[in-house]
């Protein structure tokens, strides 16, 4: 069973269709249920959630912030809630396509760490060439500071177990460095092509000027908390029961 993780802030327009296509997406592949988070929207994406759920009999649930909090922090929510071991995050606004999970999740017999993510990597981006420029110029110097070895931190496609999630530190915007901070753990990153596409309602609550100042600053906490991870690996351990 996959806990599918959706953070979500004035999405009435894109929920309904996305959870239709992830309901077909997996219908056959695996159990699973829906979480969508609605972040204190301002239209009533909580209800047509429910709706969704009812119209296509899926196992659904509607959790609404009273104010917004964040896409982190609604992403936290939704794993707090959850009930799988897997969690898959993907973006309210429906660029990320739901049929690429079963791909994914395909992976997942051939990987044996404890610690784990696979990360989406939208190879073909559905943006503006400044948009494209932004992330490309992003991605490379977040790279270079974290050699986390993914080309695509901002892609909201990602499957990781629910544990791992469970055991990082939370901080706002640390839903882009999901990856940097399973290799802290000692855990492994992989990546999955994914496709990428145009959002047909609503707009970008993202700008380039709300996400440099605080990408600084982010970043160089990451790496604070990488220099002062320490793993230990169990060498011996020994029970002894007494009823």
């Amino acid at each position: 069973m996959i806990s599918v993780v959706i953070p979500a802030k004035d999405e009435v327009g894109n929920i309904g269709p996305l959870m239709k296509e992830i309901c077909q997406a997996l219908q056959g592949v695996t159990e699973f249920e829906i979480l969508v988070v609605d972040d204190g929207s301002q239209d009533d994406t909580f209800g047509e959630v429910i709706h969704t759920a009812e119209v296509m009999q899926c196992n659904a649930k509607a959790i609404r912030h009273e104010r917004s909090t964040g896409q982190s922090t609604a992403i936290s929510t939704g794993v707090l809630h959850a009930r799988a071991q897997y969690i898959v995050t993907l973006d309210a606004d429906g660029q990320n396509d739901p049929a690429d999970i079963p791909a994914m999740l395909a992976q997942l017999p051939q990987i044996h760490a404890e610690h784990f993510c696979i990360a989406g990597y939208r190879k073909n981006r559905k943006d503006t060439a400044w948009k494209r420029f932004q992330s490309r110029l992003a991605n490379k110097v977040r790279d270079a500071l974290l050699h986390d070895g993914v080309p695509d931190t901002g892609c909201g496609l990602k499957l990781f177990p629910r544990e791992t999630f469970l055991r990082m530190p939370y901080f706002d915007h640390m839903h882009r460095y999901i990856p940097a901070l399973v290799r802290r753990m000692g855990g492994e990153v992989f990546i999955a092509v994914v496709n990428h596409r145009d959002r047909q309602v609503g707009v970008s609550k993202y700008t380039a000027w709300n996400r440099v100042w605080v990408g600084i600053v982010d970043i160089m906490g990451v790496i604070w908390l990488g220099r002062r991870a320490k793993i230990a690996k169990v060498a011996r351990s020994e029970t002894r029961w007494h009823d």
